[in-house]
């Protein structure tokens, strides 16, 4: 549910399940086109128009560029020109976990790996502490007591306020909140992939289950990489992410879902809604989600996927309809 208090006209914020952290419904990612090889001034114009449109979450990792780490370089660099006032307005969130540099330290979820990654994070972002340190993603090989341990530290001794989770599937998701309990720390947000065409977070039961623990959820790639956008329906274009060589997403990864993706089109079309904005309404639909992280190239993309908040919410009707094209597996 949405929180009552609105400290911006535009943008309202939830509360982090039962904790007392706000966060804003929207969320910015850094994940794509904030490193080295973008635009570093649309960079900036975006993280600035993010937070006077009440985006007050910004969301990064390690490894997050291209090349990993220079998202946070550049992060780090806007701070400081244009938000050294505004510190104790923004969250901001980093992890660590996957492939970040060479060696047997550069990644998983090592006590070493954690902590060395968060101490460089801090010094690419300029920063004393970040808001939120998550290890990023499982690490079989590693005990769990190692792994929560790290992220015990970061919050005790203040290189982090808060210690969160992402991508664990349920089982060791809750063995994992278990002992970072047990260490007298609270695990008080989750992060997993979830949109209309990825809701295996919903099917194994971990949203249901964050809800009845009072764990916020903060889902990222709520519009699955773009392919939740006009821009897929008629093809693969140019200058579209699943083009770049440097990219995460991929054209058969597209093509192997363009009759869903065309029939969502068609039955947002039917409603009067553009299909990125009923994808960002339908995936802050459940009651167990926080925020959702977005991305964004440009200002002018920022502000339309920011603008999603002022259409209507899917009704029962619109919600069957979408079953029937992308159900629950």
């Amino acid at each position: 549910m949405f929180d009552t208090a609105r400290y911006d006209g535009r943008m309202p914020y939830r509360r982090c399940g039962d904790s007392g952290l706000l966060l804003p419904a929207i969320s910015l990612g850094f994940w794509h086109n904030f490193g080295a090889v973008d635009d570093f001034e649309e960079a900036r114009r975006m993280t600035r128009r993010a937070f006077d449109r009440g985006v007050t979450h910004f969301d990064l990792a390690n490894n997050y560029g291209p090349p990993p780490g220079s998202a946070e370089e550049n992060v780090g660099r806007i701070l400081v020109s244009d938000f050294a006032c505004h510190r104790d307005e923004l969250v901001i969130s980093s992890k660590a976990g996957h492939d970040m540099w060479n060696g047997p330290y550069g990644s998983k979820g090592s006590r070493k790996h954690l902590l060395s990654s968060l101490d460089q994070s801090l010094k690419r972002l300029r920063l004393e502490y970040v808001d939120i340190f998550y290890s990023h993603c499982p690490d079989p090989e590693t005990r769990l007591e190692e792994t929560m341990s790290a992220l015990a530290t970061a919050v005790n001794s203040g290189r982090a306020i808060y210690a969160g989770l992402s991508k664990y599937p349920l089982k060791r998701l809750k063995k994992a909140v278990r002992i970072l309990k047990d260490m007298g720390i609270r695990c008080i947000i989750y992060q997993p992939p979830y949109s209309i065409l990825q809701r295996e977070y919903e099917s194994d039961g971990i949203l249901d289950w964050l809800h009845d623990e009072g764990i916020g959820c903060i889902v990222f790639s709520p519009l699955a990489q773009g392919m939740l956008t006009p821009k897929y329906l008629h093809g693969i274009p140019a200058d579209s992410r699943a083009a770049r060589a440097e990219g995460f997403l991929q054209t058969d990864q597209v093509l192997a879902r363009q009759e869903k993706i065309r029939a969502l089109g068609d039955l947002a079309e039917a409603h009067g809604m553009s299909l990125h904005h009923l994808a960002m309404k339908w995936a802050l639909r459940h009651p167990a989600v926080t925020s959702a992280i977005i991305g964004a190239r440009n200002v002018s993309q920022l502000d339309d996927t920011l603008d999603s908040l002022q259409a209507p919410d899917p009704d029962e009707g619109l919600l069957a309809a979408i079953d029937a094209i992308a159900p629950v597996c």
